[in-house]
């Protein structure tokens, strides 16, 4: 498998920060980083990696609160989310004072994505997944070589994400599980923005929000 990876929980959401990073050429993505970047970056020192890019699955501040910080240090490009999570960007300040959080800064992704596009660092490249429900503008990231995938908050381990933010929508957000993720595979892999990695055929047997049988 040539797609590594290490997950960092980052701020007291406990958000899985993941750290991608292809084995042959040591080139890696954060993907979310929503605070904590002395905690990120000591990962990546402690792997010996280069960070290509950055990647953000949804606009929520534990997921991109710390992504205008952790560009600026690794002078490194923003990839995501779907532009219609631009107004959580843009609001990113009221979002940390709302939850009494650090100072989260506004940025702009130097390139918003959309669905099938896809992202690379080093030889390892994923296909981008719009997945609205939770987020209007949620997207995940898909390696078909190595049947792994990071899907933010769009499912977790026996539950799905929260749809009673602004623009998120129970109906949208099954439908993305069910005609996004679903096709992929059971045999795929998942990293979720909270909690344990799981497959999708497990939860297509087991989840109770969005399995076969519910």
């Amino acid at each position: 498998m040539a797609l590594k990876y290490q997950l960092v929980p980052v701020t007291p959401f406990e958000q899985n920060c993941s750290l991608l990073w292809c084995d042959e050429t040591r080139r890696a993505a954060v993907v979310d980083p929503g605070g904590d970047i002395p905690r990120i970056l000591a990962a990546v020192k402690k792997y010996g990696l280069a960070v290509e890019r950055i990647l953000v699955t949804h606009g929520h501040i534990d997921h991109a609160g710390g992504v205008a910080d952790l560009a600026e240090r690794l002078s490194a490009p923003v990839e995501g989310p779907q532009e219609e999570d631009r107004f959580w960007i843009d609001g990113m300040p009221r979002q940390a004072e709302s939850f009494g959080l650090f100072d989260a800064r506004v940025y702009v992704p130097d390139r918003w994505l959309e669905q099938g596009d896809t992202v690379r660092f080093g030889q390892v490249e994923m296909r981008v997944l719009h997945c609205p429900g939770h987020t209007p503008g949620h997207v995940v990231f898909f390696s078909e070589a190595d049947r792994l995938a990071v899907v933010g908050d769009v499912l977790f381990r026996g539950s799905i994400g929260r749809t009673d933010f602004p623009k998120g929508d129970f109906d949208t957000l099954i439908a993305s599980i069910r005609q996004k993720l679903w096709p992929l595979g059971d045999d795929v892999a998942f990293i979720s923005g909270h909690g344990p990695m799981s497959t999708f055929g497990e939860e297509r047997f087991s989840n109770p929000f969005c399995g076969d049988w519910s």
